[in-house]
């Protein structure tokens, strides 16, 4: 069993952040739970804890930091040790640098992407207005906007995936479940879990060969219609879709995929598949079968496979 319990909070930059509150708040649903600052918290009606994304105003896009809860203390000492054995550097932080949650160890992974493993955190309290009428729901269902459930996964992009792949399973201990190979034997994409979801944690070829940076996150609805909904959402809201509804082949996800006004690709997702086989042999896609497009033969737009935050300048030629 993976010591990682699953995906925690992030932390996303935006130079516009007026305008990318309000696409999380209006467009997508979400709750604001506090503010600090330059930073504002928000919440999902399913997360359990007090926050899943931290958005913070910056003078570029992209990922800050990507929490990844442990199941034990004893489990987040034993990762932190993995993490310095690997030489991977990094530090404590004091409980309480992070809203709702005690110590933890911030560290960058291989491609420069920061990661902060931690165990103790507080658990959701809400307002009078938003206390659900089941007790074992942490919130109530609001039904503004496309009303996400949670943080569901992170994609970022890797100048070289397979090492950044082998970080995961050999020193977080993720389980690798689909992954792509070229025909030049390069790796352009690894989708890994510590659940028994498909996925939480991907890794992407960076076309650029830049280092650190996102390609999408992404949010859960509960059915189809909710995604499709929120694709009219988007539109009514102005927010550019990159892909309209559909389903992927890997993970076998159904999709829609906008970028907000400050930049970063955001995914509403749903569907998938389970893992509930200990001994789940790992799919590979080859380049000729990711030529084919997406899972019913839509083919995939080229930007999906260029564009990152923060944005860099493409190599000439």
């Amino acid at each position: 069993m993976s010591e990682i319990a699953h995906l925690g909070p992030v932390e996303l930059l935006t130079p516009k952040a007026e305008e990318s509150l309000r696409f999380f708040v209006d467009v997508l649903g979400m709750e604001v739970e506090g503010q600090d600052g330059r930073s504002v918290y928000l919440r999902g009606w399913g997360d359990y804890q007090r926050y899943s994304l931290k958005l913070t105003e910056s003078r570029t896009s992209g990922l800050a930091a990507c929490g990844l809860r442990a199941w034990s203390p004893e489990a987040l000492e034993r990762r932190v040790a993995a993490v310095r054995a690997a030489g991977l550097g990094g530090a404590w932080t004091d409980g309480g640098s992070e809203r709702g949650r005690g110590r933890g160890y911030r560290f960058s992974g291989p491609d420069g992407h920061v990661f902060e493993l931690y165990y103790e955190v507080d658990r959701y309290v809400p307002p009078e207005h938003l206390r659900p009428s089941l007790k074992n729901q942490p919130q109530r269902y609001t039904a503004r906007g496309a009303a996400v459930k949670r943080l569901d996964h992170v994609n970022v992009l890797s100048a070289d995936v397979r090492r950044d792949r082998v970080f995961a399973t050999d020193v977080l201990g993720y389980r690798l479940y689909e992954r792509i190979e070229l025909d030049d034997g390069t790796e352009a994409g690894a989708w890994l879990s510590a659940t028994i979801a498909a996925h939480e944690l991907i890794y992407t070829k960076d076309a650029y060969g830049a280092h650190g940076r996102l390609h999408h996150l992404a949010f859960w609805v509960d059915t189809r219609e909710e995604c499709l909904r929120a694709a009219d959402l988007f539109l009514d809201a102005g927010v550019h879709i990159e892909a309209a509804p559909s389903k992927h082949a890997i993970a076998q996800g159904f999709f829609l995929y906008g970028i907000e006004p400050g930049g970063n690709r955001i995914e509403v997702t749903t569907g998938g598949y389970l893992v509930y086989d200990p001994e789940h042999p790992v799919t590979v896609w080859t380049e000729a079968e990711r030529r084919k497009g997406q899972a019913w033969g839509v083919q995939t737009v080229e930007s999906f496979h260029t564009y990152g935050t923060p944005p860099v300048e493409a190599p000439a030629g």
